[in-house]
């Protein structure tokens, strides 16, 4: 089936223009990539993002959760639930 790239995509709000400077090889890949799919290099950047931000962004953003609890109090010590599960599987439940 056809579809109209306008209509592929994101209908999301967008910020104002913002200023970025990148290496000058990694700009001929993005132009490349653009040039390649006949999408702006905007989108390019855009949808790199979305993919980092999915993967090493959220992982570095659930360590940081994970600090802000240990922090307030809200964890367990590991050797603490070691022996429980220990205790659990010698049939000695905690």
């Amino acid at each position: 089936m056809y579809y109209k790239k306008e209509m592929l995509m994101s209908k999301a709000e967008l910020s104002g223009p913002i200023t970025l400077r990148l290496p000058a090889d990694l700009l001929k890949q993005v132009e490349a990539i653009a040039a390649a799919s006949e999408r702006s290099r905007s989108w390019v950047i855009v949808r790199a993002l979305r993919l980092y931000i999915a993967g090493e962004g959220d992982e570095i953003l659930a360590v940081s959760r994970g600090r802000g609890q240990i922090a307030s109090g809200d964890a367990h010590d590991v050797d603490d639930v070691l022996r429980d599960v220990e205790a659990i599987v010698a049939g000695k439940a905690a």
